[in-house]
């Protein structure tokens, strides 16, 4: 959570006194968010969740995709991407990242099989995926793109706002993201159909107070509606969220000026797709090893990408273990129409993401931050560099001498054997 203040406690406190907290023919704040934040996106709709897991849930079950189906997701990304997918029956199937810590279009384009319908780019930790890629694998490959932007809210991708240019959009408003509501969701879509599909999925109780259309016809499901609580609070942080995107922006670009020499002994900036539109919520750095970011951040306090929780492929149980519901007789990795999807799944799979990881440091931006702050991170990030990675330089400034005087000999040995 990053601001929340007196507009937040005012909008709370009056729908509180109203007495009007449930959104149907009682309140209006949820129905004045959803317009608010579709024109935000430039999406015709928006439709507000009880959390980002069932926006996910609800944008697969709008698109149609279920059992018989697999769905791309990356090896690194909060475990309910993967989770949402075997909600609606289908299976995950489990693709590398690149250095910019999304999905690898490549490997994307090379995990694709016969049972593979939609494809799910994260854009995570506020990170823009490859999107010009991912669309362009999507039409090639006839594949639905659900953009995961749980971790993306106010961030875009040259120039377009993230959960836009999918099939449909899937959103996180809880604690840690850069609009809260403490906990809450959401999914933005252009098609009616599918919009009235996932609206279902979210509330299918809704049609009795709001009416529906005939095009689609009802179901049954859990459902997870919003509250005008958190309708409220959405509508107070919506005010301020450009404002905190553009901050952080500044201060990454500070971060990166600042740190720029350090790349002379090895750290470098991880990749970035988009950076003058992502969230700019982290600054990453991909060092030389492993063991040279463990360094890093006993140093200076940062946090390694491969260290945070349920983010990465092989810390998600329910994925590894083949726990895929409550019930065996629904188990997606059971289910007659999944048995010739792919499921089988080990924590070595993507090696070539948890080295990634492993090597990533990662230091939070903040919009509260000061100049002296900013300026004490970049002081602290070029202290802990000479220390870790000075030796790495000055082994490798060691090795191109012996080399050059190993190159030296040989020339000499050569002289010498055209003299004889």
């Amino acid at each position: 959570m990053y601001i929340v203040g007196q507009e937040e406690i005012d909008a709370v406190t009056e729908v509180m006194r109203s007495g009007k907290l449930f959104r149907y023919g009682e309140g209006s704040q949820c129905d004045v968010f959803e317009r608010r934040y579709a024109g935000y996106l430039g999406v015709d709709h928006f439709a507000l969740s009880a959390s980002g897991t069932f926006g996910l849930a609800a944008g697969l079950i709008g698109l149609g995709i279920g059992p018989g189906d697999e769905v791309l997701v990356p090896a690194h990304t909060y475990m309910a991407t993967a989770t949402a997918v075997l909600g609606v029956g289908a299976i995950p199937i489990i693709v590398d990242i690149d250095e910019s810590l999304t999905i690898d279009p490549m490997a994307a384009e090379a995990a694709i099989g016969p049972h593979t319908r939609a494809i799910i780019p994260v854009h995570m930790w506020g990170a823009a995926c490859d999107m010009d890629a991912i669309m362009a694998l999507a039409e090639k490959h006839d594949l639905l793109v659900l953009e995961d932007a749980c971790q993306g809210v106010g961030g875009g991708y040259e120039s377009r706002k993230f959960g836009s240019i999918g099939h449909a959009g899937a959103f996180s408003f809880n604690y840690y993201k850069n609009m809260t509501s403490g906990e809450g969701g959401g999914i933005a879509i252009n098609d009616p159909k599918v919009f009235e599909r996932a609206k279902c999925a979210i509330d299918p109780c809704g049609f009795y107070w709001n009416g529906r259309s005939d095009s689609v016809l009802p179901f049954a499901g859990i459902g997870a509606r919003a509250s005008e609580i958190s309708g409220a609070m959405l509508n107070a942080q919506l005010d301020r969220l450009d404002g905190m995107i553009e901050t952080m922006r500044a201060e990454k670009k500070r971060i990166l000026a600042g740190t720029a020499h350090l790349g002379n002994l090895g750290l470098r900036p991880n990749k970035m797709n988009s950076p003058d539109y992502d969230c700019a919520t982290q600054v990453m750095y991909l060092l030389p090893s492993a063991d040279a970011a463990r360094r890093f951040a006993d140093i200076f306090p940062s946090v390694i990408a491969s260290k945070t929780g349920r983010h990465t492929y092989t810390q998600w149980d329910q994925i590894m273990t083949g726990e895929g519901a409550a019930h065996p007789a629904l188990n997606p990795f059971d289910l007659p129409q999944n048995k010739e999807c792919r499921k089988s799944y080990s924590k070595d799979m993507c090696a070539r993401s948890l080295d990634v990881l492993d090597r990533t440091v990662m230091i939070a931006t903040h919009p509260l931050h000061s100049d002296q702050e900013v300026e004490d991170t970049i002081h602290d990030i070029g202290v802990a560099a000479r220390v870790v990675l000075g030796d790495l330089a000055a082994d490798r400034a060691e090795m191109r001498g012996k080399n050059a005087v190993d190159a030296r000999k040989f020339d000499m040995k050569s002289e010498i054997t055209k003299g004889v």
